[in-house]
């Protein structure tokens, strides 16, 4: 079965986050251990996170 216009937008968000977390990834070098610390925790309580995200989508 062909995939919606909705579901094929939303698999091009994903693919946005992703290529936004790959940024993080390379540019966190670049911090220092207190500045990683405080994008880690400002990432770990944002929200919607996913795994928020993940339980909507499977239904829980």
């Amino acid at each position: 079965m062909p995939l919606s216009g909705e579901a094929i937008r939303l698999m091009n968000y994903v693919d946005d986050v992703s290529v936004t977390l790959r940024r993080v990834l390379a540019l966190a070098q670049t911090l220092t251990p207190e500045e990683r610390k405080r994008v880690s925790d400002y990432l770990k309580n944002a929200q919607p996170n996913v795994e928020s995200v993940i339980a909507s989508l499977q239904g829980k």
